[in-house]
């Protein structure tokens, strides 16, 4: 009985030991996140940048994005959300970068982000090359010539690649994928809802920023 005892309080005591550390201590490599090695760049090293890789044909990608975008809106200043569009080396994926790419270079991203989505998912419709993306993208109205020169323009050509360099240092094989401040990548595994893989971002999140502050110190 007394050993039973011994163990019983050494159980509590752990539970409550536990549930006293922050939500990030309580993270593990290999099961909560993966460690990114070497570390990618960020746009700012000021701030805890969070990347989404996604692509506009990936259903997962599609019922996340309305989540994923009002979680970003919410997120501390200190943190800098960006989405980077996946290629895999697949003509179609990396045709739908280059639409994500020029979308934004034309200052057409905001307006037309979820109709891309829309128009797959939903509709149905193939854009699948050059010429089917260069219609759908001038029936929502887009002058074809100023979309077409950005579509084929070498700094869009060269944001896709190095969107897959990325992808290929990430390790990542599939998406939609998030790394936080270019060293870890959330990890999926027992992930069952978009709230629980943003909860645990936001963890990723907390971890990174404590080891910055640890650093300053």
């Amino acid at each position: 009985m007394k050993t039973y005892m011994h163990g019983w309080l050494a159980a509590i005591a752990f539970a409550l030991f536990s549930l006293a550390l922050p939500a990030y201590a309580q993270l593990a490599a290999g099961k909560d996140y993966i460690v990114i090695e070497p570390a990618l760049g960020t746009d700012n090293p000021a701030s805890i940048e969070v990347i989404e890789f996604f692509s506009y044909g990936c259903p997962h990608c599609s019922d996340l994005h309305t989540p994923i975008s009002k979680w970003a809106a919410r997120l501390p200043a200190d943190v800098a959300f960006k989405r980077i569009p996946v290629g895999f080396g697949n003509p179609y994926y990396q045709n739908l970068a280059k639409l994500y790419y020029a979308l934004e270079a034309i200052g057409e991203l905001q307006k037309l982000d979820s109709s891309v989505f829309h128009a797959i998912h939903e509709k149905g419709l193939k854009l699948i090359d050059d010429k089917s993306i260069l219609e759908w993208v001038t029936a929502q109205g887009v002058d074809a010539k100023k979309f077409s020169d950005a579509y084929n323009s070498f700094g869009v050509v060269s944001k896709t690649k190095r969107a897959d360099q990325m992808v290929q240092a990430s390790k990542i094989r599939g998406v939609p994928s998030l790394v936080v401040d270019g060293r870890y990548l959330v990890s999926t595994q027992n992930i069952k809802t978009h709230a629980d893989l943003l909860a645990q971002t936001d963890k990723v999140i907390d971890k990174a920023r404590s080891e910055r502050n640890q650093n300053k110190k």
